[in-house]
């Protein structure tokens, strides 16, 4: 039997009110530095299938690594991080996304591909967890809804860069598969300043029990945690999908293997998810939920239609709707936390929310992957978008029906 966690009071890290408010947007910063490793290879794919012989179904193994690394990081940081504060957890992290870019820039075959992904789903799922609880504590309680805000903008701002990123220096800069990790290790190295410098206290006691479990939310919170979850699940599925098979379908679609338009498909579909936040962020919560299940649900309608009829524009519109989705589910979920867990409790309830966004967006994609060597791309995408549609749809009728406790004040 797993013990339970048991903590002083007021053990959490916390700056308290008087954080000055651009430390609040400075703390975000370790979170976009280490997304943008999060999705740097999308467009060098081509590259490395090339150089070393694989499958779309190897392709999207290569992808999943990633989501075992954040899954198995998650087990452990979120926990770890409310017990030994927040720069214990991400200044390993930063690290190890490190290691993971001179993997990435020096790989001989597909096997270093896995191992750099692996590395890096470890970084960010710690960045996940204890950064975005590390954003919060700066931002203390009366703006708390800020730091959910700006923890989540960073992260799929940080998820679009890298792709571009990777695109334009691939085209333009010598050693195609190099120059945009070794760009990376510098942004990496003032995210690990950053965080040695951030205002955060580490927590009077460690607590007790084990330090590896599945992070879970006290019971009084566990709807709120399945109502998340139901919403930004499906969102990150959608772009793990475009992500992982985007530009395998470019290349159907489009007849290009253009890694700047490979990245700037995934730049825009990121950027929609940071704007989309912004814009949303004086709505209710049930309000922008509902949307983000909307939005998912239409990117699949449009995917479909897409791989049938042959339609760039299609295909684009797509990938930025499941943007949309992502976005605003991951500031409604985070929101909804944020507003009724303890601080104590942040950086656990953080994992366990990716935990259950991670787990479809590793799976299906993979699925949708192998089923498309045996069937074609067209039909295993129209199979993948008739899946999340229908479990977008079952989202936001969950969210309808619950709308009113969801709409309660912010704090």
């Amino acid at each position: 039997m797993v013990a339970t966690q048991s903590r002083p009071a007021g053990t959490a890290d916390s700056t308290g009110p008087g954080a000055p408010r651009w430390w609040i947007w400075l703390a975000a910063w370790p979170l976009t530095a280490i997304f943008v490793l999060s999705n740097a290879a999308t467009p060098l794919y081509v590259l490395w299938l090339r150089d070393f012989g694989f499958s779309k179904g190897t392709m999207t193994i290569v992808f999943a690594f990633y989501i075992v690394g954040l899954l198995g990081s998650l087990l452990v940081s979120g926990l770890a991080s409310d017990r030994l504060g927040r720069k214990a957890v991400l200044l390993p992290a930063v690290a190890l996304a490190g290691v993971a870019c001179l993997i990435f820039a020096t790989a001989p075959n597909v096997i270093a591909l896995m191992i750099a992904r692996l590395l890096t789903g470890i970084a960010v799922g710690a960045a996940v967890s204890a950064g975005m609880a590390a954003v919060t504590d700066v931002a203390g309680p009366a703006r708390k809804h800020l730091g959910a805000l700006l923890a989540s903008t960073a992260m799929v701002l940080g998820a679009g860069v890298g792709p571009l990123l990777a695109g334009v220096l691939s085209e333009m800069a010598p050693a195609p598969t190099v120059t945009v990790f070794l760009v990376e290790m510098v942004l990496l190295a003032t995210a690990f300043l950053t965080v040695m410098r951030m205002p955060v206290r580490r927590p009077v006691g460690r607590g007790t029990g084990s330090w590896v479990r599945v992070p879970r939310v006290p019971g009084e919170n566990r709807h709120q945690l399945f109502l998340g979850i139901a919403v930004f699940a499906p969102g990150i599925t959608a772009t793990s999908f475009v992500l992982s098979l985007g530009p395998a379908l470019l290349s159907g679609l489009l007849d290009t293997t253009s890694r700047i338009v490979a990245g700037a498909m995934a730049f825009a579909m990121f950027t929609t998810a940071t704007a989309v936040q912004f814009a949303a962020r004086a709505l209710p919560r049930a309000v922008t939920m509902t949307i983000s299940a909307a939005a998912t649900a239409s990117s699949m309608l449009a995917l479909a239609t897409a791989v049938h009829t042959h339609s760039p524009t299609l295909l684009i519109t797509a990938a930025l709707l499941a943007g949309a989705g992502q976005g605003l589910g991951q500031l409604g979920g985070l929101s909804l936390l944020n507003s009724a867990i303890p601080t104590s409790r942040l950086a656990e309830a953080n994992a366990a929310f990716n935990i259950g966004g991670y787990l479809p967006a590793g799976l299906l994609p993979v699925s949708t992957g192998y089923l498309s060597d045996s069937l074609g791309l067209s039909t295993a995408t129209t199979t993948f978008s008739l899946t999340l549609l229908t479990l977008s749809l079952l989202a936001g009728t969950a969210i309808f029906r619950n709308r009113r406790p969801l709409d309660a004040p912010r704090p």
